[in-house]
């Protein structure tokens, strides 16, 4: 009488629906918007680090017209040796020699 059409019978529709792969291509957007996010956060924390600004913390000091590293180092460090206070300045700030600004932030690491 009736026969029950199989997938292999030309008239017989596939069970996906445009819509159900429309739903499949906006999933796989969202997924790589996702991995895209997550790769630039990993890309900006990994820079923090190795630059070595992450977590950075101690106290800092806004630089005052007239001020030196020499002058900041005899007076925040009067036990240590103001040469060796200077490069641990230089190194935490990445400063590369003593010129420093006036509205420059420094951070002042132990010595």
């Amino acid at each position: 009488m009736f026969a029950i059409p199989t997938a292999k019978d030309p008239g017989v529709r596939s069970r996906r629906s445009p819509r159900s792969s429309r739903r499949r291509a906006g999933r796989s957007w969202l997924l790589l918007l996702k991995v895209a996010v997550l790769t630039a956060l990993l890309g900006a924390v990994m820079t923090q680090v190795v630059l070595g600004t992450a977590g950075a913390r101690g106290p800092a000091l806004v630089v005052r017209p007239g001020q030196t590293l020499w002058g900041i180092a005899v007076a925040r460090y009067p036990q240590a040796d103001p040469r060796d206070a200077i490069g641990a300045i230089e190194s935490a700030n990445h400063l590369d020699g003593a010129n420093i600004t006036p509205g420059e932030r420094l951070l002042l690491p132990p010595v």
